[in-house]
């Protein structure tokens, strides 16, 4: 992944966006989840443990906010806390078994940077200790 050891990347390139529309359905249909307000997160694990990052998709419903503006500004909100925190999942001790992962803002009202990242961060480490946990084969909630 780098080039140099010890020099961590916060970079979040196309190749880790989560874009295939049957790749989505997959997540959503035989994914685990759930809730740290005003996030909901979504995974699917991998067979193996790996130290490559997961595909991620970033959304907010708009029927929550109308305007597209406070649509792309939470999801810009929601992408910098990921782009600034994957590591977490990237340096976890023995690896990660996160194959996809969705980052759904499911608050009703905009929230601060700060309390996004906050969550976003207690949120990784939960997947961690349960993706570990649950066995690829039997992801399902």
């Amino acid at each position: 992944m780098n080039s140099t050891p010890g020099v961590r990347s916060f970079s979040f390139p196309k190749e880790e966006h989560l874009c295939r529309k049957k790749l989505i359905e997959e997540l959503f249909g035989r994914g685990s989840s759930f809730g740290l307000y005003p996030l909901r997160l979504v995974w699917l694990p991998t067979e193996v443990p790996t130290a490559e990052p997961p595909q991620v998709l970033v959304s907010v419903s708009k029927r929550s906010f109308k305007r597209a503006v406070d649509r792309n500004y939470l999801k810009r909100l929601m992408r910098e806390a990921y782009r600034l925190n994957k590591y977490r999942l990237l340096e976890a001790e023995g690896g990660h078994c996160l194959g996809r992962l969705a980052i759904i803002y499911t608050g009703k009202e905009k929230k601060p940077f700060a309390l996004v990242e906050k969550k976003l961060i207690s949120g990784l480490e939960r997947l961690l200790n349960e993706a570990r946990a649950t066995p690829a084969g039997g992801a399902g909630s």
